[in-house]
């Protein structure tokens, strides 16, 4: 496999083991985290507490970039993509622009090319959408990190997003944060309450159900969670915020451990219940 400039070796975080650093996945609420106080913005804000080490570039994978194939964004600076409407002026003027890395674009394209996906585009004017900007604006305000940012495909269900994420495992032992960004529950169809002070019953059952289920390591019945899981298909009638959990946890590999690195709730359905998973030695 080429090496392509930077990435594609085991160069990076050079006091990491070459297993690699951790995966995340976060839960990025509203576009509204960014002028909350809510605990969830706290957690990001902290963001150096559970990461101290800067990786040498990010790919992030939203649940608002849905495509019906694999596309990376390739561009030099990443642009601030307002796709929420009707929310407060100051949301509107905010910028967040990092560097892009057409490099490791190449690299994640080559990475999923060459692990069976057929078709991997790259896109030279895509930029960031509130599900990567608005975490990321408050994890790395500096915005001084090269940022990549791979769309998901929410009709080919949850098998393909996991099988993605273990094609991109090499990334996090070549300096790459790789980041799933979505919500642990995400229906906003039904029970939302923006005075609840604790969850419902079945959004609580949820996020119990998958907290334990990732420490328990049982990733099968994970990626089955419509089946396997106590109101799996309430807590997320439309999958897309789930999927992107599935390709940070396949991206720390079989057999990683998972942590849960924060949880707090909204509107008594909105889990931001976040993960790390650590490869396995």
């Amino acid at each position: 496999m080429s090496v392509i400039r930077g990435f594609g070796s085991e160069e990076g975080l050079g006091n990491k083991p070459k297993r690699g650093m951790d995966t995340y996945f976060l839960s990025h609420g509203s576009p509204m985290l960014a002028l909350e106080n809510i605990p969830a913005a706290a957690f990001f804000k902290g963001w150096s507490k559970v990461m101290p080490e800067k990786p040498k570039a990010i790919l992030i994978i939203s649940a608002h970039w849905d495509t019906s194939e694999p596309i990376v964004n390739a561009v030099e600076t990443n642009a601030t993509i307002y796709d929420f409407y009707g929310f407060p002026a100051q949301l509107y003027q905010m910028q967040y622009n990092p560097p892009g890395s057409p490099d490791l674009a190449r690299r994640v394209k080559e990475l999923l090319l060459s692990s069976g996906f057929q078709t991997v585009k790259e896109s030279p004017r895509r930029g960031l959408d509130h599900g990567a900007w608005i975490p990321l604006s408050m994890m790395y305000p500096n915005a001084d990190i090269p940022v990549c940012q791979l769309s998901v495909q929410s009709r080919k269900g949850a098998e393909h997003h996991y099988k993605m994420g273990l094609a991109l495992s090499q990334l996090k032992s070549e300096g790459v944060l790789i980041i799933g960004s979505g919500q642990a529950t995400h229906n906003s169809r039904e029970d939302i309450d923006i005075n609840a002070k604790t969850p419902v019953s079945w959004a609580s059952t949820f996020d119990k159900w998958l907290n334990d289920t990732l420490a328990d390591g049982k990733h099968g019945e994970v990626i089955n969670f419509e089946e396997k899981a106590p109101y799996g298909k309430k807590a997320h009638p439309d999958p897309d915020h789930f999927y992107p959990l599935l390709v940070s946890l396949g991206a720390a590999g079989e057999g990683a451990k998972a942590e849960r690195i924060h949880t707090s709730w909204t509107h008594g359905t909105f889990s931001y219940s976040s993960f790390s998973f650590q490869p396995s030695e």
